[in-house]
């Protein structure tokens, strides 16, 4: 409010002037007594009207001062809310904490505090912004926040209420139109009255900690929040469809959904909305959506939904998003070529599309994205044999090509990339020398140029000049590098990976990087010691080393301290170390030195590292006891000692809070019993004790380890029963159980398999994963996943032991065999639908094979031979259509084998000194009948003819399709990707055929079935018997799979060619 003048009365100025010597002309005017007279009477009045008019305005800004002034009852409330909480300057999100300048000393204005804006009219509190302000504690249901009922904004974010609930009462702040709660560590679920805050602008409820909010339905909050301009409500656990209701929302600009757990379709009509400029869905891996084929409406600027199932082609209608400046979708499912309209995009400075099916060149257009800044294109099927479209990418700072099909030489373009910082152009087909341009990128700190088939020396000095060089990854080429070279130690290479390289010696040039990280040299061939030269000028800085599947003997002078005290990772597992074990710095994280030929016993120093997450000391020949605090390293997860010479007992401290997952000590010598305190090991997943002298009873508290999916107790002395114990048995997680080789007696443990829950659920098939520790090591530089360290088992399959170096999620298996437990087969395992392998062999179970047993429909091994079974074979067996191996001999079953499927495969060893059994494949014939092939159809000839010659047609395209199946398998062996294209192949052919026989019911019962069953069955069952278990070989050569494969497919055609044949005779 400014200050008003008020003018003086015309009189007052008169007279002012009359009596001021200034308007005097006689140098007598103030000695005439009237005149002085006058002047006093003059100046009384003048003062008396100056000072009403000095009243006057101090009453008009004492009246001001007192509205600015908060109101009592705010300034409370306000002051209640800062003492039930805490600041914590320590946390990661504070920045100020605004609360301490909160206090009644001085003018207690609380219109002057940090944070609060009051009304200019009212002194109502109307604004609090408390973002990052150091806040820890509780938001209770009774905060005195809710009694600033003029509110407009209320910003609490980035700051820590601990988990509590976000609580009920923001519907009493009708007034809000800004409510932002993001970074702040809410949980629970949102309460439903914020739908009441109709005159909401933008709502913020982002959290950074996934799955700790939840909103059951998403529409009941938003649907009255028409208003809305900006909605974040990313990592709250949505779980829903996005509800069509926003695709009214017309004044929305800015919509930020990011993994929420969306599902459903994604409303296309949201690419219509007037105002929206910013849309950012990723990481909704279950919602679907595509591009609109025509109309955008949206005046887009920011596309962002990556890791969702985003699929179709990009249409050329992109074109007309004129203001998009990004557009990100990596790792969906977008196909097809990129539309040459991608080029009108001026204003595009991020096109980032990895992890997709595109296909085709890049089109001529890219030229004129000359703003683009980010360029990453990796994993799709993009070809082209030139790259010179780039040269007008001048501020271009990262690009990515890799994995993709671009050919020809290596282009020369890259010289006007000035600001080029990032440049990852590995696994395409690019060859020739690498261009001198290259070399004069300046900015360049990340170079990726692995699996390029690169050859010949590299020389040092070019390395040398990029001077910004902080990652270099040369792995799977076959160079080496130039031994003269200046010196290096100005340069800033930190991260050095030559993995694949078939290098014979160490690079020398290594031992010039005084700022090096990572040292990648993994899978060479480099022989002799490893020499203390190469960190002479990186040990302080050096915390990842792999030097694992190489010729290295040692150390040099055989040091067993090693001088690395920033080392986090240490791998030099699969060499020729022959010394005593060496002892890792205290700040390792990950320690391997499996399969060497290390000797002597584990120093007990070894427990003093205390960061120690990953111990692997597998496969050698290290002897003596097992030090005893080996289960105190709190960190400890991972403990392999599997195949040494170790004695005496296992260690028995292991105590409460336990974090080990894995304990794999297999095939040693040790004795004793299961210590019961590894129950206080509660995240334990796998536990391998098989091979050793353990002479115990069946440890019945492994049932209360909720998480326990694997457990090996094989070939030991494990003795006395395990059915009629009384305890409660709860096994909710094992998927994996070999007690074989023991002396365990007894009944079948029926309480023991009922308990098996994740057996009996349904696994899906149709990506391949493996166990592992499913856990992240935070390394300081790096991050390494938990996928890299796997688990691993032996196991009887299919009648043979196999060593799974990786063992599929979806594997389930039971081995009870060379034991003495006895009585009948429990129906109950029937219930164990996803069971793989049941091996009950060697043992003395008598009674019938039940027919329960035809409920594992995905068995592919059965062996419950060398028993005292007796009964016939259930022809419902004939149903598990994966079965590969089935052994029931040995026992005293009588009556006709089935007839069919899988058991026409199966030899006369799966049933041979079974005196009762007849029919083939045995030699002695059933009597009566009782092996005469199935009964026929209950159609007449004329139809079956028909349905062969309808059927032709079908059976011709299977013959076309396996010719091209073993075309593309052939293709997949060359570029070596056979452990998932092996998967699916075989579960390709083998839904093919299942198909087949679905589609005409009766095709098992017509006239050739007997004459062409054997090829298509063998086919079958060569495939699915391979299907899952070809990952345990992972060191097979390409031509076993040829064999193997081809050996199926001619099966196949031959099966084929007869359904042919027979076909066209009959008819």
């Amino acid at each position: 409010m400014g200050v008003k003048i008020f003018p003086l009365p015309e009189r007052t100025v008169a007279a002012y002037k009359t009596a001021s010597p200034l308007h005097s002309r006689s140098k007598t005017h103030f000695s005439n007594p009237k005149n002085k007279s006058k002047s006093r009477k003059f100046m009384a009045a003048l003062s008396f009207y100056l000072l009403l008019t000095w009243i006057f305005l101090l009453s008009l800004f004492r009246a001001r001062f007192a509205e600015e002034l908060c109101h009592a009852d705010e300034s409370s409330a306000l002051l209640e809310f800062k003492r039930s909480f805490r600041t914590n300057t320590t946390d990661r999100r504070c920045v100020h904490p605004k609360v301490h300048s909160w206090s009644l000393d001085g003018s207690g204005d609380c219109c002057s505090w940090d944070g609060i804006e009051c009304d200019a009219a009212t002194g109502r509190v109307i604004a609090l912004d408390l973002s990052s302000s150091c806040l820890s504690g509780t938001l209770s249901p009774n905060t005195t926040l809710f009694r600033l009922v003029h509110l407009e904004l209320l910003n609490l974010a980035f700051n820590s209420f601990n988990l509590s609930s976000i609580p009920y009462g923001f519907g009493n702040l009708s007034r809000l139109k800004h409510l932002k709660l993001s970074i702040s560590d809410f949980s629970g679920e949102i309460p439903h009255d914020i739908s009441q805050l109709s005159e909401l602008v933008s709502l913020d409820l982002s959290t950074s900690l996934p799955e700790t909010l939840h909103l059951p339905n998403m529409g009941n909050i938003v649907h009255n929040l028409t208003g809305l301009k900006e909605l974040d409500l990313s990592f709250v656990s949505l779980l829903s469809p996005i509800p069509p209701v926003l695709a009214n929302f017309s004044s929305l600009t800015s919509l930020r959904l990011v993994h929420c757990g969306l599902n459903g379709d994604f409303p296309v009509s949201i690419f219509q909305l007037p105002n929206l400029e910013v849309l950012r869905i990723a990481g909704n891996r279950n919602l679907s959506g595509f591009f609109p084929d025509l109309h955008w409406g949206a005046p887009l600027k920011s596309l962002f939904l990556p890791h969702t199932n985003f699929s179709g082609e990009i249409p050329t209608s992109i074109g007309n998003l004129s203001l998009l400046n990004e557009l990100i979708a990596w790792n969906c499912h977008f196909s097809g070529s990129l539309p040459s309209s991608l080029g009108n995009l001026s204003h595009l400075t991020s096109l980032d599309l990895p992890g997709n099916n595109l296909r085709g060149q890049i089109p001529v257009s890219f030229a004129n994205l000359t703003q683009l800044r980010s360029l990453w294109l990796s994993s799709n099927n993009l070809s082209g044999d030139t790259l010179e479209w780039v040269v007008n990418l001048t501020k271009l700072t990262y690009m990515g090509i890799s994995g993709n099909r671009f050919s020809g030489e290596f282009p020369s373009s890259f010289e006007n990339l000035k600001q080029l910082a990032v440049l990852d152009l590995s696994r395409n087909d690019l060859h020739g020398d690498i261009p001198g341009t290259l070399w004069n990128l300046k900015c360049l700190q990340w170079l990726s140029l692995e699996s390029l088939n690169l050859n010949g020396v590299l020389d040092v000095n070019d390395l040398f000049k990029l001077k910004s060089l902080r990652s270099l990854q040369l792995s799977f080429n076959n160079i080496s590098f130039t031994k003269s070279f200046i010196t290096a130690t100005t340069l800033k290479l930190s991260d050095l990976s030559l993995d694949s390289c078939n290098l014979t010696e160490f690079p020398q040039f290594i031992g010039y990087l005084s700022k090096l990280k990572r040292l990648d040299l993994p899978h060479n061939k480099i022989r002799g010691t490893i020499p203390s030269w190469m960190w002479k000028n990186s040990k302080e800085s050096l915390n990842y080393i792999d030097l694992s599947h190489n010729l290295l003997t040692g150390f040099e002078n055989n040091h067993t301290d090693l001088p690395f005290p920033s080392l986090e990772y240490l791998d030099v597992s699969s060499n020729l170390l022959e010394t005593t074990l060496p002892v890792p710095p205290p700040s390792v994280v990950l320690y391997s030195v499996s399969k060497n030929f290390l000797s002597g016993q584990v120093p007990t120093s070894i427990c003093g590292v205390s960061s120690l997450a990953v111990l692997d000391l597998s496969d050698n020949s290290l002897n003596g006891t097992l030090p005893p605090c080996l289960g105190s390293i709190a960190p400890l997860i991972y403990l392999n000692l599997a195949r040494n010479k170790f004695s005496g007992v296992i260690p028995h401290v292991y105590p409460d809070g336990c974090a080990l997952k894995m304990i794999n000590l297999r095939e040693n010598q040790l004795g004793g019993i299961v210590p019961i305190s590894l129950g206080n090991c509660r995240m334990l997943e796998y536990l391998n004790l098989g091979g050793n002298q353990i002479n115990d009873t069946f440890p019945f508290w492994l049932s209360e380890l909720p998480y326990l999916k694997i457990v090996g107790l094989q070939s030991n002395e494990f003795h006395g029963p395990i059915e009629g114990h009384v305890r409660q048995l709860n096994f909710t997680s094992l998927q994996i159980l070999d007690l074989s080789n023991n002396n365990f007696n007894g009944k079948l443990p029926s309480k023991l398999l009922q308990s098996c829950r994740a057996m009996k659920v349904t696994v899906g098939q149709d990506e391949l994963a493996y166990m592992d520790i499913n856990q992240w090591l935070d390394l300081s530089s790096t991050l390494v996943s938990g996928s890299m360290i796997t688990y691993a088992m032996t196991l009887m399959n299919k009648g043979m032991k196999r060593e799974y170096v990786k063992i599929p999620d979806i594997l389930m298996a039971i081995d009870l065999s060379s034991n003495k437990f006895e009585g009948f087969i429990p129906e109950l395992i029937g219930d164990l639908k996803s069971l793989r392998i049941l091996n009950l062999s060697n043992n003395f179970l008598n009674g019938s094979i039940p027919p329960s047993l035809a409920n594992l429909t995905v068995l592919e091994s059965l062996d419950l031979s060398l028993n005292n079974l007796e009964g016939e074979i259930p022809q419902q067996l004939t149903s598990l259509t994966f079965l590969a191996v089935f052994h029931v001999s040995h026992n005293q079953l009588s009556g006709p084998i089935p007839r069919g499927t899988q058991f026409d495969t199966f030899g006369s060893c799966s049933f041979e000194m079974n005196e009762g059994l007849c029919g083939s494949p045995l030699p002695n014939k059933c009597t009566n009948g009782d092996n005469a092939p199935p009964p026929p159809s209950s159609f007449d000839v004329d139809n079956e003819e028909k349905s062969l010659f309808d059927l032709g047609w079908k059976i011709v395209l299977v013959g076309a399709g396996v010719g091209f199946l073993v075309g593309v398998m052939l293709e997949n062996l060359i570029i070596d990707e056979k452990s998932r294209w092996f998967l699916h192949y075989s579960k390709r052919m083998a839904k093919g055929w299942t198909k087949l026989r679905e589609q005409v019911p009766a095709f098992s019962q017509m006239r050739f079935y007997q004459q062409i069953m054997p090829e298509c069955l063998a086919a079958k069952a060569l495939a699915l018997s391979r299907a899952f278990t070809h990952e345990v070989d992972e060191a097979a050569k390409p031509s076993w799979h040829i064999r193997l494969w081809m050996r199926a497919a001619l099966l196949m055609v031959n099966c084929a060619v007869k359904a042919l044949a027979h076909g066209q005779r009959d008819r």
